[in-house]
């Protein structure tokens, strides 16, 4: 296969720890995973750490067993040093691949979160009571339960935003017809069956992934090119913080490894409640987390394709729900993105989510600080950035649309800088010819510029006069884009995966 590859931004890291942090955090999290160690209830997972020389022990709580297990520094860190420093997640269209490599700080920006509403938006005109010739027109939002056909209305959408480089499923699906048997299949299918970019979601039930398998083969076209173009890939939320291990979710870990494909490993503790508020405790607990599951996966299979799933976030003081537009969200996550540089492990890392419940200058605001400070992290793998409110409870397409714009800026701000002898040179040599010139103006020496993608465009829902049309604008865009062709799968591979894996949801073909 022809190597192709998403390009992605490189950045310079921005880090706020020194070498020496970096080691008495990595340090004290190893002093974690010893003492007190972690609470496995998977008896799988416990047998597993016991084999490879952890120490563990079953203790009784609240009349159910668990393992008690303290793993040794030196397992942890050989596990780390046997998990791939790079690896590809594949695509339908191989331009679409990304490449992931733990010592290349390249940025990808995608979607995420699984929220159970639609958030539709229309415009409606008012007119002043006191003065009728003045008219405003002002967006109303409309509440919708999740569905598989909107699941795939977002993935048609998500394939023609330019800056989105791969698609989690950012809505979950809630169809009468849906249940836990076939939630995956409708769930992966609706993704596939709609964008061309890397596909990645939750396992519902292990006992549908050699289907869910199955059905990816049969898109990449057959079990070897889905191995060299994994088109898919899982998140596995291992740990319930403070560090318990999921019984149900390790055996889905088992299963996902053993069948070859990539794996996020993912934590999500919120500090002052899950977790230690302040930064070093946080940081030194979701790290532990994170490589005990690492450890747990190359214990399964040596060599198994695994990122380090940092998604920590801060409790509010007032309801204790997750507060993701404060400082400590990026001093949290800039800290795992630089620990996973560490361990020379490609890191799966969070921006693009707020308190705010519709559009509007809240969610520009929440969105584009931690849109902004991931990027410049340098973590390869950002979720979550395109069109969530209400924290991770809604997805909204016109707010998609919008986070594209801010993520396209972002990704134009953290370009590497062009100062070479040739650039600087031909610097000199412009302002030397323009200087002898009558006029003096540099307007037609910006084309080369223009035309590298060196300069970026103006903002591209601003409004020329007085009133503010982002979401006129954004909605404006959102239907043009989805007028567009989907991009449907080849109809003999969709009569080949409605054949060969049950549960399917006929709506879902996209027959015309």
């Amino acid at each position: 296969m022809e190597t192709r590859f998403r390009p992605g931004t490189r950045v310079k890291p921005y880090e706020r720890l020194d070498a020496d942090q970096i080691q008495r955090l990595h340090k004290a999290s190893l002093r974690i995973l010893n003492e007190p160690g972690i609470w496995c209830h998977n008896a799988r997972a416990a047998a597993l750490f016991d084999t490879h020389g952890a120490r563990v022990w079953e203790e009784v709580e609240y009349g159910q067993t668990v393992w008690r297990v303290s793993l040794p520094a030196g397992l942890v860190e050989e596990a780390v040093q046997n998990a791939p420093k790079r690896f590809v997640l594949g695509a339908r269209n191989p331009e679409n691949r990304l490449e992931l490599d733990a010592r290349v700080p390249r940025v990808y920006f995608g979607s995420g979160s699984e929220a159970n509403v639609w958030l539709e938006t229309r415009l409606v005109d008012f007119t002043e009571e006191k003065d009728p010739t003045v008219r405003l027109r002002l967006p109303r939002f409309q509440e919708k339960r999740g569905t598989a056909a909107l699941l795939g209305r977002a993935a048609h959408l998500c394939e023609h935003l330019e800056h989105l480089d791969f698609f989690i499923r950012p809505l979950n699906i809630q169809d009468p017809e849906i249940d836990a048997d076939n939630h995956d299949v409708n769930k992966f299918f609706a993704s596939l069956n709609n964008i061309t970019k890397h596909v990645q979601a939750g396992l519902t039930k292990r006992e549908r992934l050699p289907d869910v398998v199955h059905m990816a083969q049969c898109i990449a076209g057959g079990k070897k090119a889905l191995e060299e173009n994994p088109i898919i890939s899982f998140i596995a939320c291992l740990f319930k913080s403070p560090l318990q291990i999921v019984d149900d979710t390790a055996e889905k870990v088992f299963d996902i490894v053993n069948a070859g494909l990539p794996l996020v490993i993912s934590s999500s503790p919120q500090g002052g409640s899950s977790a230690p508020i302040q930064e070093v405790g946080m940081v030194a607990q979701i790290n532990a987390e994170i490589l005990a599951g690492v450890t747990l996966t190359q214990l399964i299979r040596e060599g198994a394709p695994v990122m380090y799933g940092s998604v920590p976030v801060r409790a509010r003081m007032d309801d204790l729900h997750d507060l993701y537009g404060c400082p400590e969200f990026n001093q949290y996550n800039i800290d795992c993105a630089q620990l996973a540089r560490f361990y020379e492990i490609p890191c799966y890392s969070t921006a693009g989510v707020g308190d705010a419940k519709v559009p509007g200058p809240q969610a520009l605001f929440e969105k584009l600080f931690t849109h902004l400070y991931m990027g410049m992290s340098g973590a390869q793998y950002i979720h979550y950035a395109f069109g969530l409110l209400d924290r991770t409870n809604t997805f909204c397409p016109v707010q998609a649309v919008i986070d594209n714009e801010m993520i396209g800026k972002v990704k134009h701000c953290l370009q590497e800088a062009k100062v070479g002898h040739e650039e600087t040179d031909a610097a000199v040599a412009m302002v030397n010819k323009v200087m002898a010139s009558s006029h003096r103006l540099f307007a037609r020496h910006a084309r080369k510029a223009i035309h590298a993608g060196e300069v970026s465009e103006p903002f591209r829902f601003e409004s020329k006069d007085r009133r503010d049309r982002v979401i006129e604008k954004a909605l404006e865009r959102m239907t043009e884009i989805e007028k567009r062709p989907p991009s449907r799968l080849p109809e003999k591979i969709i009569d080949a995966v409605y054949t060969e894996v049950p549960g399917l949801l006929p709506g879902l073909r996209g027959d015309p």
